[in-house]
């Protein structure tokens, strides 16, 4: 099966984590691949254009959750917009002892604790449920906007 390509969304704060994450996918066992697509400009409209264009590239989006997840208006906006383009999405907490607040924009979807298992499981399951494994065109979703909390 090809490795499910995917995008994580994060707070700022949490680049390490992410770093991490993409440490973990480079195993040859891992189901997916991970781009680094970090847009480094600030949180305007061409940041959204680019952004979405990546997010449509992707078969899956991980957000990593921290305390400060849920106010990061970046990590909040990708989370919406994968959903309205109907990419699967699913959270990870990056601190089991210290768990963050769910952003709004992940409600009703899956949230795990970090072990590389249930990454793994949870992306497989993730690519069957949406029936993507060769990065078909998504079915659209329809999601209302919103905006994180402050």
């Amino acid at each position: 099966m090809a490795k499910v390509r995917t995008f994580i969304s994060f707070a700022a704060e949490d680049k390490n984590y992410r770093d991490l994450l993409i440490g973990q996918a480079k195993n040859p066992n891992s189901p997916m691949e991970i781009a680094d697509w970090s847009v480094q400009e600030p949180f305007d409209e061409k940041w959204k254009t680019q952004c979405r264009e990546r997010i449509k590239k992707t078969q899956q989006m991980i957000v990593l959750i921290s305390k400060t997840t849920h106010k990061a208006d970046g990590a909040c906006w990708e989370i919406a917009t994968a959903k309205e383009e109907g990419i699967p999405v699913f959270g990870v907490y990056i601190d089991k002892d210290n768990k963050g607040q769910i952003p709004k924009e992940l409600a009703n979807e899956s949230v795990i604790e970090w072990t590389w298992d249930g990454i793994a499981d949870m992306t497989n399951r993730k690519a069957l449920i949406a029936n993507r494994p060769n990065l078909e065109p998504p079915p659209k979703r329809s999601v209302k906007p919103s905006s994180c909390i402050r």
